[in-house]
């Protein structure tokens, strides 16, 4: 298996680095991408991968051939930090997806994964949302009748849902339901499934939340790169999900009620009981 797990900003990378065990290594790739390499309790390499990371990185030994096999290639876990916002998310994701197309090694599986809004009453803070769609809430047309989705207007894509078996999958994992499985779980946050929505302006007020979930009574979260993951994935034929851990209500902006460390601790207890997930993500292909 090969994952991809693309988070907006360092903070988000390194909640998930705490999931698995080993101090990140520095490596560089040819074409300027900048790797780190971390150690992996599954069996090959585990990659992390900041397109923005400062500093100089040292140079890791010349690649192999295209299309041959280094040791642990065939099976990774490679996490990258785009930054903020769909545009960006969209790049960083296509870019590394690229690199990994170009090298005959392509992903199985992409996973959007930070903190955001959580939609009253249905995400509280410390919740865990699991999207059953990935939706780009803002991208459309206003008109005076309101909202008109891109694909209203005849082009394009507003909804990406991911495969059944992985949303199932996820979300077991997630939540045990059986007394064996709940007790050798990690301490786990609740989780939610529903509508993840990818927005280039965060809400700040609550008429905005309340129009949001009047356009789409099924959202849970609000983020700023889920959907865009998504689209770069679905370029390539690859499955996507998004995973966001709940940092503040959507609504009215309150910078004293954001609970960001808590939100981030979120992110690495999910990710540690997802590895028998990740281990399989040819499966969901």
């Amino acid at each position: 298996m090969r994952v991809l797990i693309a988070t907006a900003v360092p903070a988000e990378r390194d909640a998930v680095a705490r999931a698995f065990p080993g101090r990140p290594v520095p490596r560089a790739l040819p074409g300027g991408l900048e790797l780190l390499a971390v150690p992996d309790p599954l069996p090959g390499d585990h990659l992390f991968f900041d397109p923005l990371l400062a500093g100089p990185l040292p140079v890791a030994p010349p690649l192999p051939e295209r299309g041959a096999e280094a040791p642990g290639a065939a099976q990774a876990v490679h996490l990258l930090a785009t930054g903020a916002g769909p545009a960006a998310a969209a790049a960083g994701t296509a870019a590394a997806l690229a690199v990994a197309a170009l090298d005959e090694r392509p992903y199985d599986l992409v996973l959007s994964a930070g903190i955001g809004g959580g939609f009253a009453p249905v995400a509280p803070l410390g919740t865990l949302v699991v999207a059953e769609a990935m939706v780009a809430a803002d991208l459309g047309a206003q008109t005076a009748e309101g909202f008109v989705p891109v694909t209203d207007l005849g082009f394009g894509r507003a909804v990406h849902v991911p495969p059944a078996a992985l949303l199932r999958d996820v979300t077991r994992a997630l939540s045990p339901d059986d007394a064996a499985d709940a007790e050798d779980a990690p301490e786990l946050p609740p989780v939610v499934v529903g509508e993840a929505l990818t927005v280039s302006t965060v809400t700040g007020t609550a008429e905005r939340a309340a129009e949001l979930r009047g356009l789409r009574p099924r959202a849970a979260s609000e983020g700023m790169e889920g959907f865009a993951v998504a689209e770069a994935a679905y370029g390539y034929g690859i499955p996507a999900l998004e995973l966001r851990a709940v940092s503040n209500p959507v609504g009215p902006r309150d910078r004293e009620a954001w609970r960001i460390p808590e939100a981030l601790a979120v992110l690495t207890s999910a990710f540690a009981a997802l590895a028998p997930v990740l281990q399989e993500a040819r499966r969901y292909v």
